[in-house]
């Protein structure tokens, strides 16, 4: 069992959860996740790990109530306790001294690039962090980046933080005023595929973290296939990161939409029990 010792809400929808785990805090690095489940009769999902702490052995996650484990994992508190996490899973984020550094985040993805940025500042390589959110209350985490990043940049859809627009355009304009090593990106699918097929011309390298479904996480299920280059890979125990430039989006983005139907019953089964009612914050997925 992993004890909640911290949890609270960072925007609607997003909660932060610090959790018991040494084991996992001792040997996690940038870019590795977790598989967790609830209870006896819960979903393994995965969540990335946001932030670990060696010395208190403490691992702090982040996740977006969209579904119904999520959900239910929104419900526990300070004081409960998660009946397994296993990890740290997947391979960590290659981290070297590259020189500068382009991070774009969108969404709940941002907690999948703190740590990175951690990293690579302590690689000391210079960094711009690209931030972006459809309004400013679903930012998450800005004054930690602030903290780390040599430069960081908030972009809105309306406006009300940052500069209005997308994180591409952001991207455009620190690749071409400044030389650029690598590109790490991290969120919704259509963001990572522009932001691939941006750097694609100006021959950046760049990496994606992807989520497809994932169920046990050590490559033996095969549910999280991904197609990369001409050849398959999991994203488990081949990624998740992998270069963006390779990835077939259209295909991962197929693949996520396969058990839509499943996980709305689920979820709609969920509210039920609940009895609870879908507020116009929530999304299902």
């Amino acid at each position: 069992m992993f004890k909640i010792l911290h949890k609270k809400s960072l925007a609607p929808m997003v909660d932060e959860m610090v959790i018991d785990a040494p084991y996992v805090a001792r040997h996690a690095r940038a870019g590795n996740f977790v598989v967790l489940r609830l209870h006896e009769k819960g979903e393994r999902i995965p969540l990335t790990i946001a932030d670990s702490d060696y010395n208190n052995g403490t691992i702090t996650l982040l996740f977006q109530k969209v579904g119904k484990t999520t959900n239910e994992l929104g419900l526990t508190k300070q004081g409960d306790s998660i009946k397994d996490i296993a990890g740290p899973l997947g391979h960590p984020t290659p981290i070297k001294k590259y020189g500068h550094c382009v991070l774009v985040g969108g969404g709940i993805g941002t907690a999948t690039l703190f740590p990175i940025l951690k990293s690579l500042k302590d690689a000391d390589n210079k960094t711009t962090v690209i931030l972006g959110a459809r309004t400013k209350e679903l930012l998450v985490w800005e004054d930690r980046f602030r903290g780390y990043s040599d430069e960081l940049v908030i972009t809105t859809d309306d406006g009300s933080s940052g500069r209005k627009g997308l994180v591409t355009e952001a991207l455009k304009e620190a690749i071409e005023r400044v030389s650029v090593e690598i590109v790490i990106t991290v969120g919704p699918i259509r963001m990572m595929k522009a932001v691939s097929e941006l750097t694609k011309p100006y021959n950046v390298k760049t990496i994606v973290s992807l989520n497809p479904i994932m169920v046990e996480g050590t490559g033996m299920c095969g549910a999280c296939r991904v197609n990369i280059g001409t050849k398959t890979r999991f994203a488990c125990i081949d990624g998740p990161e992998f270069d963006g430039h390779e990835v077939n989006f259209q295909e991962l983005e197929n693949r996520l939409n396969f058990y839509k139907k499943e996980e709305e019953q689920s979820y709609n089964l969920f509210l039920r029990k609940t009895k609870r009612k879908v507020t116009s914050n929530e999304t299902v997925m």
